[in-house]
Parts: C-alpha cells; sequence; structure tokens
C-alpha cells in the first residue's frame, strides 16, 4: 500500500506543476493592472514603479513564476495585494469555513441520496422507482442560485427558522453555527444527494443481480440482511470513490452558494482577489484547491484497495 501511495504521489507532482503553470500564465494574459486597482484614483507614478517593483511586476513572466515556485516550496505563497496579508494565512482563515460548509453539505447528500439509491435499486420499476428518479432529476436540474433565493425568501423571511446569510464560527457557538450553515448546505447538498442516488442505484443493480446474492437468499437469509449486510457492503467501493470525489469538488464548488448566502469562505475570497487582479491570493487559492483535488482522489483510491482486497493486487 505505501508503494502504492508512494507511486501516486509522484504522479500527482507533474499534475500540479502544470497546474501551477496554467493558472499563473492565464492570469498574467487577462486585461488589468492590479497596481493600478491598488492605487485607486490617485495614482502617484513613483508609488505605481514602487509597487511594481516591490510586487516584481516589472520582471518577465517567466521569471515572476519561477520565483514564486520558490517561494511556494518554501511555504510562501505571497503577499496580498490588497489586504498585505500573507496568502496561506488568508487561506487559513478561510478554509474551515468551506470545509464545514462542504462537510455539512456532504451528509446531507449522503443521508438523502445513499438510502433513496438503495431504495430505488431495491423497488426497481415501481413507483417508488420512478419518483425516486424524479426527484433526483429535478435536484440535479434545479439551479443552486434559484433554490437558494427560494429557501432564503420562505425559510428565512416568511418562516423566520433559520437565518438568511451570515456565518457563526463554530467553536464560539457550535448549535447557532450549525443553524446558519444549514440552508447553504442543503442546497448546496440537494444536486449532489441527487448524483450520489444515482451512481449508488446502478452499483446496488450490479451486486442484486450476483450470484452470493442469489445464495444467500436461498439459504433462507432475512431480506433486510441480504440488502445491507451483503449488497450494500459490496456496492460502497464505486460509492465511495464517487463521494470522496464530490468532497474535492465541493472544496472548490462552493463558491456561488457562499455568495449567495454571504458566508466569508473560499468563495468570497476567490471573487474579491478575481476582481482586485489579486495575483497571489488567486494562485495560492487555485494551487491548493488542487492539492486538495489530487489528495481526495488519493484517498478515493486508497479507500477503493481497502473495501476491495482483490485490487491490492493490481
Amino acid at each position: 500500500m505505501l508503494a502504492f501511495i508512494g507511486r501516486r504521489i509522484l504522479i500527482a507532482i507533474p499534475t500540479i506543476i502544470l497546474i501551477s503553470v496554467f493558472v499563473f500564465t492565464l492570469q498574467h494574459l487577462l486585461p488589468g493592472d492590479p497596481i493600478l486597482v491598488l492605487a485607486g484614483e490617485e495614482r502617484d507614478p513613483e508609488v505605481i514603479e514602487f509597487l511594481r517593483e516591490k510586487y516584481r511586476l516589472n520582471d518577465p513572466i517567466p521569471i515572476q513564476y519561477l520565483a514564486w515556485v520558490g517561494n511556494a516550496l518554501q511555504g510562501d505563497l505571497g503577499i496580498s495585494l490588497r489586504t498585505n496579508q500573507p496568502v496561506l494565512e488568508l487561506i487559513g482563515e478561510k478554509l474551515p469555513v468551506t470545509l464545514q460548509l462542504a462537510t455539512m453539505a456532504l451528509i446531507i447528500a449522503m443521508v438523502i441520496g445513499i438510502p433513496a439509491g438503495v431504495l430505488s435499486a431495491y423497488k426497481k420499476g415501481t413507483w417508488i422507482d420512478w419518483v425516486a428518479h424524479v426527484v433526483a432529476l429535478s435536484g440535479l436540474s434545479v439551479p443552486n442560485f434559484w433554490l437558494g433565493i427560494m429557501m432564503i425568501l420562505l425559510v428565512s423571511v416568511q418562516l423566520g427558522w433559520l437565518p438568511a446569510s451570515g456565518y457563526q464560527p463554530f467553536a464560539d457557538d457550535p448549535l447557532q453555527s450549525i443553524k446558519t450553515m444549514l440552508m447553504p448546505a442543503f442546497v448546496l447538498g440537494t444536486a449532489i444527494a441527487a448524483t450520489l442516488m444515482r451512481h449508488t442505484r446502478s452499483a446496488m443493480l450490479s451486486v442484486l443481480k450476483s450470484d452470493y446474492i442469489r445464495t444467500a437468499r436461498a439459504k433462507g437469509l432475512a431480506e433486510r440482511v441480504v440488502l445491507v449486510k451483503h449488497a450494500l457492503r459490496n456496492a460502497l467501493v464505486p460509492i465511495v470513490t464517487v463521494t470522496t470525489l464530490i468532497f474535492g469538488e465541493l472544496l472548490a464548488g462552493a463558491v456561488l452558494t457562499e455568495q449567495i448566502f454571504t458566508i466569508p469562505g473560499f468563495g468570497k475570497l476567490v471573487v474579491d482577489a478575481v476582481f482586485n487582479r489579486d495575483y497571489a491570493v488567486v494562485q495560492g487559492i487555485v494551487l491548493c484547491t488542487g492539492i486538495a483535488f489530487i489528495f481526495m482522489n488519493l484517498l478515493a483510491d486508497v479507500a477503493q484497495r481497502i473495501l476491495n482486497p482483490r485490487m491490492r493486487d493490481k
């Protein structure tokens, strides 16, 4: 297993380099000057030139890239042009917020999607299967921004059950923090629940046709035992893989939901950084997101091998 993990890490290195080159190059080709944005209306030429030298923006792009990579390898992702804070410190402040939102969204998706997928496969061709299909298709079709706005109007404005926006750190007030995050997590988790439901249904349908399931039923085992202990356990391999990859996507894909509910996570940080041409922050966030996604991919492969011993010999 350690050799497998080592090989996967070696394969990940060129991917990370490619991501960093792509992001760095593309961002510097975009129109707009970050120093002019920073200087505002009062643009003193001497100050502008000083800032360009300070942030090495007068250097050729390849030199800027090599300098950035050299610093990144030492744990320095640069300084934000807007706040003058280290980028790593900014990411450290926002990451727990997005992690909490992504974790809650994934839990909601799993609670809804996996049982619905199991039930849909077990009751294939019945009205329950059709209802699950319709709900899953609706979950995938309804845009998150529309659902978020509708929930704010209904749940917060009309009924007053949950706060419409804002964020409360979990360490300060766990209950209020969960109440604040519940609605955005539900909005984010809806589409994921539909995806999980479809993958779970496919995996369960494949397993339920297996010979060992017929053998288990022939031995007189209770249907609940056959379904949960024998079928679901073996169907978990693809489900765990999909779930792990979805979590990686959630970290990067929560931008719109965070904007709608005014949550100070990665989403707000990314949007502000892009509009302010804050290169260092955007580069740092994209690099960290790419590494997180590769790590989740590796975690999915390791989980597959743990759940399915036959894959360890491949």
